[in-house]
């Protein structure tokens, strides 16, 4: 069987290993260069005393680069579509499948082989994808700060390999259930970008109890590194909350300045008496976040979530099979 899956399946292997090393050589020639950049300014920054404006003052790569980086986050999603979703699915359009289970290979067999072989491949190349990834992004990364941005996050560390197996398993069980590889296509590609919106967007936030620190406006706190800033605003001497929605001035949000204080921006902007007049009258500045010390303890989680998913797909997979619902 591990010969047979070879052979079904060496193209697309040719095809991915060839992708693959095009893009290894592609970052390895502009992030080597990227890299020096950073390095030489900061180390010219650090003997001026004159790094902290270094994120506005250095420019990286180009945004073509960048926009080719950001765009491996549909790499899971294309190894479910195109290595997940015909696994099965061909096989049954085409009777194949009948023909190897007539022979002395059973169904959970065949199953197995076929689909750890892809998954194995699927997490290597997720793996190596996002390893590359990281180590061009480097430079930038520590020049940014921002971890926890979806282009960072979702394409970095170990989450796509997580995302990776999830989309194989995700084309693997729909192939299976509707026996048609034109729709099992489709589904494998509408329910991954789905679920993977809804984690980022809804579920991702949550993973641990953000914190939440108040501080006078008049001396704003930033948490150190790469933090995940939820929410920011006001909080009135009464504990009324004006979250940072719409206008500001200074960080202040329009409806949580007092009367009082207005007339330092109606006629001449006095941003210092006003922020003043402001802290004078009881409002004080909240920041809602998740620090930079947890960012791979949400790798971690997110990854958890997309193995343990793949594994139950897996598991209907092979209750379809083995149970001759196909």
């Amino acid at each position: 069987m591990t010969w047979l899956a070879w052979r079904q399946h060496r193209s697309q292997v040719y095809v991915a290993a060839g992708a693959l090393a095009a893009f290894a050589v592609l970052l390895l020639f502009t992030g080597l260069p990227m890299a020096s950049q950073y390095h030489s300014a900061l180390t010219s920054c650090t003997a001026s005393h004159a790094c902290g404006s270094l994120a506005q003052t250095l420019a990286l790569g180009t945004p073509v680069l960048f926009t080719l980086v950001t765009l491996t986050l549909v790499v899971p999603c294309l190894l479910g579509v195109f290595w997940g979703g015909p696994l099965v699915a061909r096989e049954l359009e085409t009777g194949t499948s009948q023909f190897a289970w007539m022979q002395s290979v059973t169904r959970r067999h065949w199953l197995a082989v076929k689909t750890g072989w892809v998954l194995l491949a699927a997490a290597a190349w997720g793996g190596a994808v996002s390893a590359l990834v990281t180590w061009w992004s480097g430079p930038e990364n520590a020049l940014k700060h921002q971890n926890f941005s979806a282009a960072q996050f979702d394409t970095q560390g170990i989450v796509p390999v997580g995302y990776a197996l999830f989309a194989v398993a995700l084309g693997i069980a729909a192939g299976t259930l509707v026996r048609r590889t034109l729709p099992a296509l489709a589904i494998t590609l509408g329910v991954f970008a789905a679920l993977r919106l809804v984690i980022a967007d809804y579920v991702r936030p949550h993973y641990m109890a953000a914190i939440t620190t108040t501080f006078n406006i008049t001396r704003p706190v930033t948490p150190p590194g790469s933090y995940w800033q939820l929410a920011n605003g006001a909080i009135g001497p009464g504990g009324q909350v004006y979250p940072h929605r719409g206008l500001a001035i200074n960080g202040v949000p329009l409806p949580a300045i007092p009367p009082a204080c207005q007339g330092f921006f109606t006629g001449k902007l006095n941003p210092r008496g006003m922020i003043s007049c402001v802290s004078a009258h009881g409002i004080r500045g909240f920041i809602t976040y998740q620090p930079a010390s947890r960012y791979w303890t949400f790798q971690g989680i997110e990854t958890g979530i997309f193995v343990v998913l793949a594994t139950a797909l897996i598991a209907v997979t092979a209750i379809a099979v083995t149970r001759r619902y196909v």
